[in-house]
């Protein structure tokens, strides 16, 4: 008798109900009784199956998939039959669980629609429909949430990266890395207004955040879950995910994965997004070396503001004893005098920021440290 049906794309165990049963399964049935498994199943993906069995039976956890990808989507109506080919024929060869997250940024077109068809034919394929558009960022935070794997996929629907590409970066993150970042070394884009613009920008922020990439705009990633756990995304931050991982002491790898011209559509990005990524960059700079030290910012700037005030107090003296030059001849009094107020006030932000820090930090009972494991012990007291 058999209990549980299988889905061999995404190893799901589902209990078959009967109205009517001729006696009372015991767990040897449940367990270990499954005899007709596909027979093109390794030992591995069998124990698998029988061990959900195990659990649905013991009333445990249900087992979370191993892999989710995360598919932001805005008006990609005409690409999405092609890109669920694609995404499942790769998933196809995973060998473990996985599940799709599509995040509907809020389209116009009947993205809402197709996506919703997908999701009929594979529960492996779920969606979030957002009331509106907020932004690929948003989106991102969104599968991230809702995402169950132990390893989170990020990838575009544009068809643009190539969903056969993830296989490799699970393959590089199986060497021991967090991170596995996608590089479109052979970008099938404008030459000049997004290629070039792309190499600068990618040089300034490596440059600026001490992460070295070729390519922080290729959302076709991997990482690990619980290096991006609590991380939070506003603006156009989600590029710079890597920089969160790597504050968190992420290790970081990536591999040249293949990229195809847009075949759908057009792009969503233009050059006004540059300054955009510019201001993006000093708060994630900001918060990365000063999050926990905020003095260190609003404080040096104060103390070398009132040096700068004493500087010119002293060369006004100067010109009035030396030189003879009146001090209502120069605006040096009130540079002065502005000077020491701005160090002051610079201070004085400085000490309520540290405040807020703290407030920030004890409120949440969070310390201003992470740990990737511990020996000898069982948790930190306090």
């Amino acid at each position: 008798m058999r209990l549980f049906s299988f889905n061999g794309s995404g190893g799901v165990i589902r209990p078959i109900t009967q109205n009517h049963r001729s006696r009372t399964p015991t767990v040897q049935d449940q367990i270990w009784g499954y005899r007709r498994l596909p027979p093109d199943l390794s030992y591995y993906q069998s124990f698998y199956i029988r061990y959900q069995a195990a659990v649905a039976w013991f009333g445990l956890r249900v087992c979370t998939p191993m892999i989710s990808i995360v598919v932001p989507v805005f008006n990609e109506e005409d690409s999405l039959p092609e890109l669920e080919r694609a995404l499942f024929d790769a998933a196809a060869g995973f060998g473990l669980p996985f599940e799709i997250i599509a995040v509907n940024d809020g389209s116009s077109d009947r993205s809402a629609e197709v996506l919703k068809e997908i999701a009929a034919r594979h529960p492996e394929f779920k969606v979030v429909n957002f009331r509106r558009n907020f932004g690929q960022t948003a989106a991102m935070m969104a599968g991230i949430n809702y995402a169950s794997g132990d390893v989170i996929v990020s990838i575009d629907s544009d068809l643009q990266n190539d969903p056969a590409d993830i296989p490799r970066l699970l393959k590089k993150l199986d060497e021991g890395y967090d991170v596995v970042s996608g590089w479109r070394q052979d970008r099938k884009d404008a030459a000049i207004t997004r290629n070039f613009v792309s190499r600068v920008a990618n040089r300034l922020i490596s440059w600026i955040s001490g992460v070295s990439l070729h390519d922080y705009g290729c959302t076709l990633k991997a990482y690990r879950r619980d290096v991006i756990e609590g991380v939070k995304l506003y603006g156009e931050m989600h590029r710079f995910i890597p920089i969160y991982a790597k504050a968190e002491g992420a290790r970081i790898a990536e591999i040249a994965v293949n990229h195809r011209p847009r075949r759908f559509g057009s792009s969503k990005y233009g050059l006004e997004r540059t300054l955009k990524v510019i201001l993006d960059l000093l708060v994630i700079s900001f918060l990365d070396r000063y999050f926990s030290k905020p003095i260190y910012v609003f404080g040096g700037f104060g103390a070398a503001s009132m040096i700068a005030a004493i500087g010119c107090l002293f060369w006004m003296l100067y010109l009035k004893i030396v030189e003879g030059i009146s001090m209502i001849l120069t605006p040096l009094p009130m540079l002065s005098a502005m000077l020491f107020l701005i160090g002051i006030m610079g201070i004085l932000m400085g000490l309520l920021a540290e405040i807020l820090v703290r407030v920030y930090f004890e409120s949440q009972s969070r310390p201003a440290y992470n740990v990737q494991s511990v020996l000898n012990m069982t948790s930190a007291k306090g």
